[in-house]
């Protein structure tokens, strides 16, 4: 089975800088190396993720100062946040396209799933007006995903 969707490229500081300052986000230091993680290295990591990761490359920083900064990601359209019950926290996602999500429950993994795979259809009476949908699809994989 084949990736759903192509692997995210690297971004170098310079261009974090750019992308933050671009929706008007400050660049510091400790945004720049979360963004280096969140947006080119992570697979759906939660924030207790971020920061193992921020803690063991760069230099320590609070757990308040992760959320915070993820907040401001999601706030400014950088990233997507998902609250799965199946995980009972928040997991962020750099794929901020339209998609849906399958959650291994072996690995304890995600993986998006382009919306054209799947077919959806609604008999809702007309005065419901859907903005979103969000949609977690949970089993087993029966051979891993190839990146």
């Amino acid at each position: 089975m084949e990736a759903l969707f192509a692997k995210k490229a690297c971004l170098t500081p310079t261009e974090i800088e750019q992308r933050l300052k671009s929706v008007s986000i400050q660049p510091t230091m400790q945004r720049i190396s979360i963004c280096q993680y969140v947006l080119c290295e992570a697979d759906h990591p939660t924030a207790e993720e971020v920061k193992e990761w921020v803690d063991s490359r760069s230099f320590k920083m609070s757990l308040a100062t992760v959320y915070n900064t993820l907040n401001i990601l999601v706030s400014a359209g950088l990233l997507r946040e998902f609250k799965f019950s199946c995980l009972g926290k928040s997991v962020y996602d750099s794929n901020i396209v339209d998609h849906y999500h399958f959650f291994d429950e072996q690995s304890g993994k995600f993986h998006d799933i382009d919306p054209s795979l799947l077919s959806l259809s609604s008999n809702l009476p007309s005065e419901f007006q859907v903005n979103k949908t969000d949609i977690l699809l949970s089993g087993n994989l029966e051979s891993p995903i190839k990146d």
